[in-house]
């Protein structure tokens, strides 16, 4: 006579779970086929586009679609296991808004990319720099936000988190203003980083002064804004200080600039050789655009004359370089030609025992 076999718990336990594991490795099995499928169509579809910004976003997303597919396939295969969902689904709630805000971080970043891209084919130096410069605030303004929408989505899915905000309601006023006041230095930088991304006080690659230092702007965030001068310093400027206070920008329209270079003369100096001498240096000078050039007397002292030679030039590197090259040369003109136009304090002592020996 045959003994009857009674499945214990445990090998029904043990025969459940190799079932679950089955249902899983399938469901990822074929939300990976049709990962691929899906991926292998959309890709033959970007090789027919004739830019490479198609290509260059969907190879971003890859990875974090690839994990979102499986994802999926087996929260479907949960919803028909109850064993099964009740182990996943707790960890589903942690999962989807991560995979989710994975998803967006990257095409946030894969568009950044795409725009940053295009701005190497324009031609306008300064249509780059307004472009670039609203690119990277708010692109940074989208990941900030999505940073923090996911990580409040995550904690909301862990129970005693979501818990204690429940029991936190109570005092909802009070802890609104306690958030308020410590959230303000926060709140006023990212406010003053989406005004300067909408107004463009300034952009990135502008020539700016600000507290007494001049220099190029490398890089603009929510909360500060980093200025490299020309000795390669670089300084840290808070964005709001940009709003608060006046600042200087060269390069605002364009950086076609005029620039002076001061001489100060001895008053019986003869001031039209010097301007023709000036005119004829700076006009046939390789730098000088064209535009603006002056020399004008603006001061007159008992004992000097100050004469302004100003000129322009196409670009501020330019400019600073023409100046310096004219200050030289009309310097070496003076003291080959006119001599007696620069201004002495000395004490020429061998003249001077000359004339009391003589007298």
């Amino acid at each position: 006579m045959l003994e009857r076999y009674n499945p214990t718990n445990w090998d029904i336990a043990w025969t459940e779970v190799t079932a679950a594991a089955i249902e899983v490795v399938a469901a990822i099995t074929i939300a990976w086929l049709l990962f691929r499928a899906v991926f292998a169509l959309v890709s033959r579809l970007t090789q027919l586009s004739e830019t490479q910004v198609d290509e260059m976003i969907v190879d971003r997303v890859r990875r974090p679609v690839k994990w979102s597919f499986i994802a999926i396939g087996i929260t479907l295969v949960a919803q028909s296991n109850p064993e099964l969902k009740a182990y996943w689904e707790p960890m589903a709630r942690f999962l989807r808004p991560a995979l989710l805000g994975w998803i967006a971080f990257t095409l946030v970043k894969a568009f950044t990319a795409a725009l940053e891209l295009r701005l190497e084919l324009s031609e306008d130096p300064v249509s780059v720099r307004s472009r670039r410069t609203r690119i990277a605030i708010l692109s940074r303004t989208a990941t900030f936000a999505i940073i923090f929408i996911t990580v409040g989505l995550m904690l909301l899915g862990i129970p005693a988190v979501r818990d204690i905000g429940t029991t936190l309601l109570a005092s909802a006023g009070l802890a609104a203003l306690a958030v308020g006041a410590a959230a303000q230095p926060a709140l006023k930088s990212l406010i003053a980083g989406m005004q300067v991304a909408l107004t463009e006080p300034f952009r990135i690659g502008d020539l700016v002064r600000v507290d007494g230092e001049g220099g190029r702007v490398e890089e603009i965030r929510l909360s500060f804004v980093t200025v490299r001068t020309w000795d390669e310093r670089v300084l840290v400027v808070p964005t709001s200080r940009f709003l608060d206070q006046s600042f200087e920008n060269w390069s605002r329209i364009s950086e076609k600039l005029t620039g002076p270079v001061f001489l100060h003369l001895d008053p019986a100096a003869a001031i039209d050789p010097i301007r023709e001498e000036f005119e004829r240096f700076v006009t046939s000078h390789e730098l000088y655009d064209g535009r603006n050039i002056a020399c004008l007397m603006t001061e007159a002292y008992p004992e000097s004359v100050e004469l302004r030679l100003s000129m322009s030039a196409a670009t501020i590197g330019d400019l600073w370089v023409l100046r310096c090259e004219t200050r030289e040369h009309m310097l070496k003109w003076l003291r080959e030609n006119q001599p007696d136009a620069l201004i002495r304090h000395r004490l020429e002592v061998e003249a001077a025992n000359a004339r009391v020996a003589g007298g």
